[in-house]
């Protein structure tokens, strides 16, 4: 056999083994990042499911407070209708949002926290948001480590090649970094 050919065929099994690798490799941290983001909804389910136990042991004290209570339910109508993931993560933000006007309202009738059942509901709710954070953080990392790989040489000729393409960080909302102004 001629040594061109042989170094030929060794130059071609080299660049597609390595073809091989990479697209298994975006194949797998694709398949990383939706099983992530199936662990964050997995959480907004729980918060989901946390939220009505929580708005019925405080509504009956707080009657005049409706509307805090009928944002949450609005929040989570919305987040159930939601098909993508930029739509759940927008409705997820106004169930925090409602969250968060009813920590302040809560906040305003200290007698409530007093009520054994609001206090073991208001802890899990926090439980819920902080475990809902952890998850979203181990998403951005992942979404990080594959956008990083498929724009970065060679990924960014060949990812698009293979039909990959860099994906959506979970963004925290706007105005999201200002803290409520709690009034007592």
């Amino acid at each position: 056999m001629n040594k061109g050919l042989i170094i030929l065929l060794v130059v071609v099994l080299l660049i597609g083994g390595y073809a091989w690798s990479f697209y298994n490799g975006l194949v797998g941290q694709s398949q990383a990042i939706d099983s992530q983001w199936a662990q964050v909804e997995n959480q907004f389910q729980r918060r989901f499911d946390l939220i009505p136990n929580l708005v019925s042991s405080v509504q009956g004290a707080m009657k005049q407070e409706q509307k805090v209570f009928s944002d949450i339910t609005d929040a989570r109508t919305k987040y159930s209708g939601a098909q993508t993931i930029n739509e759940k993560a927008v409705a997820a933000t106004q169930v925090e949002s409602a969250l968060g006007r009813l920590l302040v309202v809560m906040e305003n009738y200290p007698q409530l926290a007093s009520i054994e059942t609001v206090q073991t509901l208001m802890a899990q709710l926090e439980g819920a948001e902080n475990r809902i954070a952890v998850e979203r953080g181990r998403f951005n990392e992942l979404t990080r480590d594959y956008n990083t790989r498929v724009t970065q040489l060679p990924g960014k000729f060949l990812a698009p090649m293979f039909g990959f393409s860099a994906r959506d960080y979970f963004e925290a909302a706007a105005g999201a970094e200002v803290a409520p102004e709690v009034k007592i």
